[in-house]
This record gives structure tokens, C-alpha cells and sequence, in this order.
């Protein structure tokens, strides 16, 4: 007997999709809409993938919001909820009388909350996620005293967590914290989402931070962690953060996947600065 679809079995029209139109998956949801992700979302991912194939370009008007409903069976109020939501995440912008155009095919955080996954995920309406997988109390190295500014030896906690983004594993985070901290990070559940909320709730918030971007190949742990060859190519972001008051707070050297994150720099001609951008490939 034929399998059927989940999508073939609702008896009444679904939220969110047009009345007398025939539910059909969405996104690559062979399995057909899921009640845990908003239609709107399935929605959004499907034409930010289109976006990305290069099927519209940066500055092309997208097809109209009717249009796009009747593309994905779905009602007009889905797809604009579905528009806002790359505009959130600096894909489309609303554009009078023109409609809504590509201004990027990939998702843009500013330096604002470029020190925070967390928190960029967020504001793009991602969702963060993160799960340590180990959790040791050491000897502070030579360059980890220099640059958290304590004495070499001292303790540090180290962690080693991998990140991800709605549900997806992008990369692991391997930050090191002065003894001093210890206490409010030391235990924490391993799916704490934040660490930097939990520093910033306890008065220890990252007010500015220094990054060395670089290319890195996986060692053993990385292609246990993360599943990638031996010697893979991996986007390595060396962080410093530091507190309001001028104390060092973290050291974190995060490795991200092939084509998962990038970087860029902007620049002017006059004298306005430019600044770093967290990209989503």
C-alpha cells in the first residue's frame, strides 16, 4: 500500500493555509507540515533557500505576496508573517511601492552583538542552542594567565560546548574562564543555552571584546564533535572579552563548520568607521 503524506491526512484546512487549497509539504518536509515549527517558518526557509540558490538575486523584487501564497498553498497573512521574519534576519526589506527586494542572500548581525551567539541568533530569529560536552577546572597556561591577567597557575574553568542553530549543530566553542568566575558558571545544566547571559545576569556582562578570525584544520575531537575529515578546513574566531570594568572575562576559541558562518568588513570613504558583521552562509 502506498504511503501517504501527513500532509494528505488533514480533514480540514490547516492554519495558515488558504481555504480550499490542498496542504502539500513545504521547506523539504517529505512528512508534510510538523504543530512544532510555524508554517510561516517553513515558509521563510524555503524562499531564504531559493534567495541563497541564487533563483532571486540581491536587488531583485520578489514575486508578490498573492503570488507567494498560491506557490506555497498557503494564505497571503502566512507569507507576509514569513517576509517579516527575513526581514528580521536582513534578507528582504520592505520597499513603497516597489514590494519587497533581496538585499542579501545570507542573514547579517552587527557589532553590536557580535560577542553573543546567543544573542545574534536571537535577533535573527534563530534559535541558539548549546550542550556541553565537558567541563574541567585546571591550571591557568602561561597565555592564559597573560591574557585573563592572573597569576599562571592559577585555576580557570574550561568548557567545551557545541552550538548550534535551529537544531543544528554549527560549531564548537571551547571557552576558558578566570577561577574567579567559577562560581557562577561552575555546574550550570549542560543545555544552557547562554553562558553570557548567565555572566551578564550575575553583573559580569561583556561590555567589548577583541576576535581573531583565521582558518584552522579539525583535529580528533573536531571530527568526533562535529563530524567533518581529519585536517578539514574549520573558520577558527579566537575571542577576549572583558567586563565593564576593564577585567578580563573569557578566552573562547570557536570553530565553525565549512559554510555555516562567515565574516565581513565594511568600510568607508569618508570618515565614518566601518565594522565587522557575523554572517549565516
Amino acid at each position: 500500500m502506498e504511503k501517504k503524506s501527513n500532509a494528505e491526512t488533514y480533514a480540514v484546512t490547516p492554519p495558515g493555509y488558504a481555504p480550499g487549497a490542498t496542504p502539500r509539504p513545504v521547506v523539504g518536509q517529505t512528512d508534510g507540515v510538523t504543530a512544532e515549527t510555524p508554517l510561516y517558518r517553513h515558509v521563510a526557509d524555503r524562499l531564504a533557500r531559493r534567495i541563497t540558490d541564487g533563483e532571486f538575486p540581491v536587488g531583485t523584487i520578489l514575486p508578490g505576496e498573492q503570488s507567494l501564497a498560491s506557490e506555497n498553498h498557503v494564505a497571503r497573512g502566512t507569507v507576509r508573517s514569513a517576509l517579516a521574519l527575513l526581514a528580521r534576519r536582513g534578507v528582504v526589506a520592505s520597499r513603497p511601492g516597489a514590494g519587497w527586494i533581496v538585499q542579501s542572500a545570507t542573514h547579517t548581525q552587527g557589532l553590536a552583538a557580535f560577542g553573543s551567539f546567543a544573542q545574534w541568533a536571537k535577533n535573527r530569529g534563530l534559535t541558539p542552542g548549546g550542550h556541553v560536552v565537558r567541563e574541567s577546572e585546571a591550571k591557568a597556561t602561561a597565555d592564559e594567565a597573560r591574557l585573563l591577567q592572573i597569576a599562571q597557575g592559577s585555576p580557570v574553568l574550561r568548557f567545551t560546548r557545541l552550538r548550534s542553530l535551529d537544531g543544528h549543530v554549527v560549531m564548537v566553542e571551547r571557552p576558558v574562564y578566570p577561577g574567579w568566575l567559577a562560581h557562577v558558571l561552575r555546574g550550570l545544566p549542560p543545555d544552557t543555552p547562554s553562558h553570557a547571559a548567565v555572566l551578564d545576569a550575575a553583573g559580569f556582562g561583556e561590555s567589548f571584546g577583541s576576535h581573531r578570525i583565521d582558518a584552522v584544520a579539525a583535529s580528533s575531537e573536531d571530527v568526533r564533535l562535529l563530524g567533518v575529515r581529519r585536517s578539514s578546513p574549520l573558520l577558527r574566531v579566537r575571542r577576549q572579552a572583558f567586563a565593564r570594568d576593564g577585567r578580563p572575562i573569557d578566552l573562547t576559541e570557536d570553530r565553525y563548520l565549512p559554510g555555516a558562518v562567515s565574516f565581513e568588513a565594511s568600510s568607508t570613504s569618508d570618515a565614518r568607521p566601518g565594522g565587522w558583521t557575523r554572517t549565516l552562509s
